[in-house]
């Protein structure tokens, strides 16, 4: 059970805000806060928004509409094209701080429009573990993040949102489709299409629950969590998905044995900061890793 006094703090933060705009994306932490929002300063003063771009799949997209459905939040569904910015595309370890940034003058430009005081978004206390760029942009924005604010952690995020029966209080944990193309790596609207259908394949396909599949070139490496991994690994299963998604266009396909684990891409800048001698200048990109 979440303290009591750990919700109402959470509801305090968000009251004397009088309305806002939420960053929505459908995932745990955005629903609980755009739930908490709705309940707090009702659904006439709240807007979800849910950004759409070739980084989102599409069934993350159509969950995002059902969910703002349900809770009877008022939703927009706004483009963005950070495939057209080359510093996004280029793959660098800030992408994320350029993807967000766009869309945080998105919202505010939506907020501008529509009488809205304060942009917030779903942050927890565990983001702040990660290598996440892209708060840094949030936070160049003004925007604000009552979750992180009030402390919450994932898993209480998790257990809150069970309390007040939100269907996604066990959701799996998702990520942007860029996020499984290793930095320096160009991201694609090709490459993006073609790890949508691999995990698509998985998870409708065949019912695996939390899955990644990390694109690097021709090579397909499968994370799913480590209590699915002996099923991936039987004999039909694995010569299935082998066929299936080499027909995608991959020459190899290969299975991560450490399983599922948020930010694996990230693993690279941790193992770079730790071979760099402690007198050597730090680029930003490390330097903002570290503040995290």
């Amino acid at each position: 059970m979440i303290d009591p006094q750990k919700q109402q703090q959470l509801e305090h933060l968000i009251e004397p805000l009088g309305n806002a705009v939420v960053a929505f994306s459908g995932g745990a932490d955005s629903t609980l806060l755009l739930a908490v929002c709705l309940r707090v300063l009702g659904p006439g003063h709240v807007l979800a928004v849910t950004a759409d771009s070739p980084t989102l799949p599409r069934s993350e997209l159509k969950e995002a509409a059902a969910l703002a459905a349900e809770l009877g939040a008022p939703h927009l569904v706004v483009p963005t094209d950070e495939l057209h910015d080359a510093d996004f595309a280029g793959n660098s370890p800030d992408r994320c701080y350029f993807c967000k940034r766009e869309l945080f003058a998105t919202l505010q430009r939506i907020a501008d429009e529509r009488g809205f005081r304060y942009l917030l978004l779903g942050a927890t206390a565990d983001d702040l573990g990660d290598y996440r760029p892209g708060l840094r942009a949030a936070t160049e924005a003004g925007a604000r993040s009552p979750l992180l604010d009030a402390g919450f952690t994932k898993a209480e995020v998790r257990e809150l949102s069970r309390q007040l029966g939100l269907r996604t209080w066990d959701k799996p944990a998702a990520a942007c489709l860029s996020s499984r193309v290793p930095y320096g790596t160009p991201i694609t609207a090709t490459t993006l299409a073609q790890v949508e259908q691999a995990e698509e394949l998985l998870r409708c396909g065949l019912g695996f629950r939390q899955v990644r599949v990390r694109h690097h070139g021709p090579v397909a490496r499968i994370e799913v969590g480590s209590d699915e991994l002996p099923r991936l690994m039987e004999g039909p299963i694995r010569q299935w998905i082998d066929v299936n998604l080499k027909q995608l266009g991959y020459t190899y396909v290969a299975v991560d044995l450490e399983g599922f684990r948020s930010g694996s891409m990230n693993e690279v800048l941790e193992e770079k900061s730790a071979v760099r001698s402690p007198n050597a200048e730090e680029s930003p990109a490390v330097s903002q890793e570290r503040k995290l």
